[in-house]
């Protein structure tokens, strides 16, 4: 009988530690939120809802025209973006969505790089 109860006091005290650990609830983002035109400062993205995107910076003297095509995927909140570059290669770029609304998207690397863009 004492062994138990010290596994149903047991089973108490882990269940909710192992419930509150971000393995068990992993944010997930709805990803039709990020199709569309996004702006942060003068860096633009456009979402396709296929997948597809492309991104420009005026500061770089770069028009939408020039812009740069990537594929993207979000999953959970992952969210991966495989630039193309002119001669043929793949860049792959992997940021954590830390916020999707209809109107704000924020994510960050791993690399302390944080973006907070604005729908448009």
């Amino acid at each position: 009988m004492k062994n138990f109860i010290r596994l149903v006091l047991l089973m108490a005290v882990l269940i909710p530690l192992c419930c509150g650990c971000d393995w068990f609830n992993k944010p997930k983002f709805d990803e039709a939120l990020l199709a569309g035109y996004w702006l942060e400062g003068t860096v633009h993205e456009y979402y396709n809802a296929n997948g597809t995107g492309y991104t420009w910076d005026t500061a770089d003297d770069v028009t939408e025209e020039e812009a740069q095509p990537f594929t993207w995927t979000l999953d959970g909140a992952t969210l991966t973006q495989n630039h193309k570059m002119t001669m043929g290669g793949i860049v792959p770029k992997t940021y954590t969505v830390t916020k999707l609304t209809s109107s704000i998207l924020m994510y960050h690397d791993d690399f302390g790089t944080y973006h907070s863009l604005i729908k448009q």
